[in-house]
């Protein structure tokens, strides 16, 4: 049995193969105690994640064991991982080429998963040499600004904007994410340093079959922070997401929808909609509402099929 007394307080770093490494809250160390989770766990269909706050204590062997797992501010499903607060999107100014349409399309899973959206663009060194790198740039500037988003832009090579994007992870759980090739590693790399060999181990660990277990991993950052080394969260669908939920994941509808005549308004076709009405005179990029009706038509789509 459990004694509460004995109970100390620490976070999952690490699941793998039935054992939770748990870091103390407050060492500064990089000391990990090696837990089994209680049976109780089972027993309720419940189960420890990475990131999660738990009560453990140690047991007799050196090991230790979760007791309780405190309450979560979040949950994500792919890639698993508890009380993420940050997201932060990686997309490159230029090579590959600036996508807005994925842009909306993370920003829309990030806000359906109630974390805070970051916008981090890398390699800016290339969009100086490059005009559609400059045009790129100010397209993000003219278009998420206004709506609120914080945009960070940095070049790893240049080591420019990472000490700020650092600053803004400090004391915060952050997931990394974005297409292949725009810069995550170079960039977790320019503010983890020595983490180059933690990336190589991770992904040889990971194996790519059915079976296997992708394990999700918390890495420190020197201002008490962690960031998840999560493979798969580029892997975006919309199933976990309701037709009528999407609209509420682009803010700049969702403050306006009090406004509209129609409760339940779509914000496609309907009269007096507030939302057609802010893209009518400007004040919502058209970009963001025509990748809007391209995400309702592929869920529609989608939904007669199954």
């Amino acid at each position: 049995m459990s004694n509460k007394d004995d109970e100390q307080i620490g976070r999952i770093v690490k699941a793998l193969s039935g054992y939770y490494y748990v870091r103390p809250e407050g060492d500064t160390s990089d000391g990990m105690i090696q837990c089994r989770a209680r049976g109780i766990f089972k027993k309720r269909g419940e189960s420890p994640l990475v990131g999660d706050l738990v009560a453990y204590e140690e047991t007799d062997n050196g090991e230790g064991a979760v007791n309780r797992i405190l309450p979560r501010s979040s949950e994500l499903v792919r890639p698993p991982v508890a009380n993420v607060e940050l997201a932060v999107l990686v997309f490159s100014v230029t090579e590959p080429t600036l996508n807005l349409q994925l842009l909306d399309k993370f920003l829309a899973h990030v806000e359906h998963a109630g974390l805070q959206p970051i916008i981090c663009l890398s390699k800016l060194d290339l969009s100086e040499e490059d005009a559609a790198g400059r045009e790129a740039l100010e397209a993000i500037e003219r278009i998420y600004r206004p709506i609120g988003y914080e945009i960070y832009s940095t070049s790893s090579r240049l080591g420019e904007g990472t000490a700020a994007l650092e600053t803004r992870l400090a004391g915060h759980l952050s997931v990394f994410a974005g297409q292949s090739g725009v810069g995550k590693s170079s960039l977790l790399n320019s503010i983890v340093p020595g983490l180059e060999l933690n990336t190589a181990e991770i992904s040889n660990k990971l194996g790519r079959g059915k079976h296997t277990t992708r394990h999700v991993e918390l890495i420190r950052i020197a201002s008490d922070g962690y960031v998840a080394d999560t493979p798969g969260f580029s892997q975006l669908d919309f199933q976990e997401l309701g037709v009528e939920e999407l609209s509420t994941c682009f803010p700049e509808f969702r403050e306006r929808a009090g406004g509209c005549k129609f409760r339940g308004c779509t914000h496609t076709h309907e009269p007096s909609c507030a939302v057609l009405e802010a893209l009518a005179s400007g004040e919502i990029a058209t970009s963001r509402h025509e990748h809007y009706l391209l995400f309702l038509a592929e869920m529609n789509d989608k939904k007669r099929r199954y």
